[in-house]
């Protein structure tokens, strides 16, 4: 079993928007709220085998710190990106419910069943992440003894979402109304059958 602490990327250049691909970079203040969280985290006895991160700056620029300062190696994959938004990429949350407040109820509601325009779906996203969770399992098989125990993912709130809501068997529609704040850590248990549990979950 591998122990998993998500950690979602602090503020970003373009604030209140759904950032998706749109790779802006961290605030210094998300910089800092990161850092605090780490620095908390550490000051507390938690220890990394390994980093892993996202490959968007907002995520990779404090998984290449981390991972300089304490010596581990760096794993990046892709599928660790936060979901497309297609036509609403870097879009303020205000514009888009003054534009499209029908759309965006919907999306809020029922995202399994709405996606913005040329955006990816969120069971695309889901197999994504789910791919790249296995992949991550199957590198950490492959490493040599002693193999990882612990991995801090540097990542993104719809990641992290959507493990909680995996790990807490609620339906995907949920997604939305599971809470993942900037800059703050999530723990998680990947078991090697795939099955993803909250930290203290039984």
């Amino acid at each position: 079993m591998i122990m998993l602490d998500l950690l979602r990327h602090g503020e970003t250049e373009l604030g209140h928007t759904l950032r998706g691909s749109t790779d802006d970079a961290l605030t210094l203040e998300g910089w800092q709220d990161m850092q605090r969280t780490l620095d908390t985290a550490i000051f507390t006895g938690q220890r990394w085998d390994m980093v892993a991160s996202s490959p968007l700056q907002r995520c990779l620029q404090v998984a290449q710190f981390v991972a300089q300062a304490q010596q581990l190696p760096l794993y990046i994959d892709a599928q660790f990106q936060e979901m497309h938004f297609g036509e609403w990429e870097a879009i303020s949350t205000q514009a888009l419910y003054e534009q499209y407040p029908e759309d965006l109820a919907k999306f809020w509601i029922t995202p399994t069943q709405f996606a913005p325009p040329q955006a990816e779906s969120l069971l695309n996203f889901q197999q994504r992440v789910l791919q790249g969770l296995s992949d991550l399992n199957q590198y950490l098989q492959q490493l040599e003894q002693p193999q990882p125990k612990r991995v801090l993912l540097v990542t993104h709130g719809g990641v992290i979402k959507l493990l909680k809501v995996l790990a807490q068997k609620h339906p995907l529609d949920d997604i939305l109304k599971m809470s993942a704040a900037m800059g703050q850590l999530s723990s998680f248990q990947l078991h090697p059958n795939g099955k993803i549990a909250m930290q203290g979950q039984t």
